[in-house]
This record gives structure tokens, C-alpha cells and sequence, in this order.
């Protein structure tokens, strides 16, 4: 016997299951599920002939002409061909900056939000009649708010003795 076709509604509500597992965007209708895929052993790869030392020189020295942490990693990459710094160093780019002195005074993703905003509100001066830039300027610094509370007014977790 042929199995039957599920009806059109119990095949509404399996999509619509399989959609609630992905998570929707804060200011948008994107429900995107793309993600980079790390490799699974943690070790650098055996054909990378550069030393921790010399990664770590090349960050601070990248970070001293003014490049943020994602910047300095797409350099490694594409310049130096350091897949990964912390399968090399053992810590990430920002704790390497943080244990040189060199960390930004802001963490990156709030300075490009505030960097956003002054942008659209030069815009705004321009074009006052823009109203979806208006809108858009709200929603931008409503996440510059929530951004700026957990990074300076959260409490952070004590560990445990």
C-alpha cells in the first residue's frame, strides 16, 4: 500500500516547527541560520611554520596602527595565513591585546554601533525629512543602550571557591 500525502495543514505545522528552532533577528525579518564552521581538533595545523611568538608580535603590532581585533584576525588570515590564533597562541586576539595593554577603551561591536549612529544622525541633518532613517536611528541606539548596560553595569558572575 502507498503510504498517503500528509494534508496541507499538518504540513503547515511541521514547517512551522522547524521554523521555531531558528532564532529571528532583534531588528529585522531574516531568520538566517548561516554559520562558520570551525575544525574539530583544537591543535594548529601542522603545515603553519609560524611560532606563538610571532603571532603574538605581528597582533600587537598590528594593534599599535589603530586595527580592532577583527581586523587584526582577517590580516592573520589573509596576509599571514594563521587560520585560527587561538589554536596558535592558546587565547584570542583580544585577550593577547588585553595581556599586552594594547584592548580598545570600547569593545568593538559597541564603537561600529556608535560609529552607526553618528553616521545616520550626519544623515539626518541633511535629510530631516528622512523618516526611516529616523526610525532606523532609534533602533540603532536603543541597541547602543542595551550593549552599553552589559558591558558596564551587568553583574558579572564570581567564581566559585
Amino acid at each position: 500500500l502507498a503510504q498517503a500525502e500528509p494534508s496541507p495543514v499538518a504540513q503547515h505545522f511541521q514547517s512551522c516547527s522547524a521554523d521555531r528552532a531558528r532564532m529571528g533577528r532583534m531588528y529585522g525579518k531574516g531568520k538566517g541560520i548561516a554559520t562558520s564552521a570551525i575544525p574539530y581538533r583544537r591543535r594548529a595545523p601542522t603545515w603553519l611554520k609560524m611560532k606563538t611568538d610571532d603571532v603574538v608580535d605581528h597582533i600587537c603590532k598590528l594593534a599599535r596602527k589603530g586595527l580592532t581585533p577583527s581586523q587584526i584576525g582577517v590580516t592573520l588570515r589573509d596576509s599571514f595565513g594563521v587560520p585560527m590564533v587561538k589554536t596558535v597562541t592558546g587565547n584570542k586576539i583580544l585577550r593577547i591585546l588585553k595581556g599586552n595593554g594594547l584592548a580598545p577603551e570600547l569593545p568593538e561591536d559597541l564603537y561600529c554601533l556608535i560609529k552607526k549612529a553618528v553616521a545616520i544622525r550626519k544623515h539626518l541633518d541633511r535629510n530631516r525629512k528622512d523618516k526611516d532613517s529616523k526610525f532606523r536611528l532609534i533602533l540603532v541606539e536603543s541597541r547602543i543602550h542595551r550593549l552599553f548596560f552589559f558591558f558596564f553595569f551587568a553583574p558579572t558572575p564570581t567564581p566559585n571557591p
